[in-house]
């Protein structure tokens, strides 16, 4: 599979193609000539899971720091007014 077909594998989908090699080598289901092939794309796969998560953690960074900027809300500035509102009528 090439490097662009990679990036369109869901991170789930890729964790479990990657267990499943993982248990075919651990059960000695793949034959020495596979081998070589099966570990490849694990090794493709690995990779692609790490860029899912490294961008995962940049955007996460992000909307973290988006937050702490904004500060917290001050006390009283909840939308509770719709309540108030509400409990008078």
């Amino acid at each position: 599979m090439m490097a662009e077909e990679n990036e369109e594998i869901r991170f789930g989908a890729a964790m479990e193609e990657l267990e499943s090699i993982l248990e075919r080598i651990d059960s000695d289901e793949v034959d020495i000539d596979q081998l070589a092939a099966e570990l490849k794309r694990a090794a493709e796969l690995l990779e692609v899971c790490r860029r899912r998560i490294r961008a995962a953690d940049v955007e996460v960074s992000a909307i973290v720091q988006q937050l702490e900027e904004a500060g917290p809300e001050p006390a009283g500035t909840t939308d509770v007014q719709g309540e108030d509102e509400d409990d008078r009528g």
